[in-house]
């Protein structure tokens, strides 16, 4: 049996896949790529044992349909020199191998049965779908993605929430440190739904996605199944019930704060050099349109303070938060503007971009340090 296909088309393809493969498996045969011929299309797969990357690639010719798997690093290394040119496999399932002939030569490779790979299935029951904007998912996902935790003790928190409400989707992440939600009101459900994906498919889905088009997802009480483009991602998802993330979230702020970004997250990243890095404490002060950010290590004997001017209108006041959180949260807004709302040194600031998308929400929240006066 053959098949005929590019060369380029194949090692992005596998390049891709690879990263869901683990260095080490509890399975040996989960260091391969499972390849399935049927009819004039090829289906990769690539697996975990939790997580499964399959993608199409449309062949050039082939004479007829086979399954075999091949050692992932091996293939790799040995598509990766190609300049762009027709790959053409022989494969021999007799001899438990594949040939793989180019332009100027052929390299033999022993194959493994295809029966040995576990497959995860989604099974069609109890079904929500939703479909997102591919880039949208992308963004969601690249600026909350950091405050997920690695919590053994309450796996929830490791994961992204995806609440489907009647009006929006909304997607939460949080260590009970900080916290990120993003409503999107293009987004809705006929009824309330809701998952949480662990962190490993959120990052694969962070560096897979293309920039257009659309994905679907498809999800029920135990596993999920991301389709986009020719790639489909299924996972099985954390159990368990998110806490209430609205309910941490101060209603009422009166003491707002405007600031630019960037000078804003400059002052922090060279202020922090001169903080703790037991707590990486940054103290703010304001009163009169300015903010004095200061840090100190009293065990090296070094402090620091800069000034800022700002737009601030409220009770003077002094609140500490972790420079650290503040930077990772600074990073992840576009907005040339920030808004940061409190009201008092006890609790929780809330960080929203000064211009929001249309039809959509930003919200940042991190928890204060206790300052001793």
């Amino acid at each position: 049996m053959n098949f005929t296909l590019s060369s380029t088309t194949l090692s992005s393809h596998l390049q891709a896949l690879s990263r869901v493969i683990l260095s080490k498996n509890a399975l040996p045969i989960l260091d391969s790529f499972l390849f399935e011929v049927k009819g004039n299309t090829l289906t990769i797969t690539a697996s975990d044992g939790e997580n499964v990357l399959k993608s199409d690639i449309e062949l050039n010719e082939s004479s007829e349909d086979v399954s075999f798997c091949l050692i992932s690093k091996t293939i790799i290394d040995a598509t990766k020199e190609f300049a762009e040119e027709p790959l053409t496999f022989d494969v021999n399932t007799d001899e438990m191998s594949v040939t793989i002939k180019y332009h100027n030569g052929q390299n033999r490779i022993p194959v493994q049965n295809a029966e040995t790979y576990p497959q995860i299935n989604f099974e069609e029951k109890d079904v929500t779908t939703l479909k997102i904007d591919a880039e949208n998912l992308n963004k969601t996902i690249s600026r909350s993605i950091f405050a997920t935790a690695q919590d053994e003790l309450r796996p929830v928190m490791n994961g992204l929430f995806f609440d489907v409400k009647s009006d929006n989707l909304t997607i939460v992440a949080s260590d009970g440190h900080k916290l990120v939600r993003n409503e999107n009101f293009k987004i809705a459900g006929n009824e309330p739904a809701a998952f949480i994906l662990p962190k490993k498919p959120a990052m694969l889905l962070k560096s897979l996605l293309p920039k257009e088009g659309e994905v679907e997802i498809k999800f029920n009480e135990g596993s999920a199944t991301i389709q986009f483009g020719t790639t489909t991602l299924t996972c099985r998802l954390i159990e368990g019930r998110y806490p209430n993330y609205n309910s941490v979230i101060p209603q009422n702020n009166p003491n707002d704060l405007t600031i630019d970004r960037q000078a804003l997250l400059g002052a922090l990243k060279r202020v922090l050099v001169f903080a703790s890095q037991s707590s990486y404490l940054i103290r703010f002060k304001l009163e009169n349109n300015k903010a004095i950010l200061s840090s100190e290590d009293i065990d090296y004997s070094t402090s620091a303070n800069e000034e800022l001017a700002c737009e601030y209108f409220g009770a003077p006041m002094s609140i500490g938060f972790k420079g650290t959180s503040l930077v990772e949260i600074l990073n992840n807004i576009e907005s040339q503007e920030v808004i940061i709302k409190l009201a008092d040194p006890s609790r929780a600031g809330i960080i929203v971009p000064a211009q929001q998308a249309e039809d959509e929400t930003l919200l940042m929240l991190v928890m204060p340090m206790l300052l001793n006066d």
